[in-house]
């Protein structure tokens, strides 16, 4: 496969009530960064049956974007995210939806922090910017 444009990748939001939920926004308008911010957890432990050298296990894996642009009040899923803005605990979980450049879907339920819609510069536009985390694998679905 060749190389592909991060522009191609898509991200959709969209309001979470079951599994059934789908993230039908797109986040892209205005979009100008999207941050891979997954976190790993490792343990780490030495076995009699090797030298001494602690082997490294990855035991959870938190993956999550973090999106920064302008902000676009009249954008549905900035607004949409936008609204979530003052949310705790359950107000903050949606449905996330990532189309990757190969055709494969990671979709599930996500919780959004770190929401901004203002600030910046005078001169500037308004900013935007979220981070977006799946709360556990997302269901992958491979191209068809």
């Amino acid at each position: 496969m060749s190389r592909q444009k991060n522009a191609l990748t898509k991200y959709f939001v969209g309001p979470w009530t079951d599994e059934k939920s789908t993230a039908a926004l797109q986040l892209a308008k205005w979009i100008k960064s999207v941050s891979d911010d997954s976190d790993e957890s490792t343990e780490d432990t030495a076995f009699y049956d090797g030298d001494g050298t602690p082997e490294s296990d990855v035991v959870s894996i938190k993956k999550s974007y973090s999106f920064e642009g302008m902000y676009d009040e009249e954008d549905p899923a900035m607004k949409y995210i936008a609204s979530l803005e003052l949310e705790v605990g359950e107000g903050r979980k949606i449905a996330f939806k990532q189309e990757r450049t190969n055709g494969d879907i990671l979709e599930g339920r996500a919780t959004v922090t770190e929401i901004k819609v203002t600030g910046g510069e005078a001169s500037e536009y308004a900013t935007f910017s979220c981070k977006i985390g799946w709360d556990s694998k997302p269901k992958v679905t491979p191209k068809p």
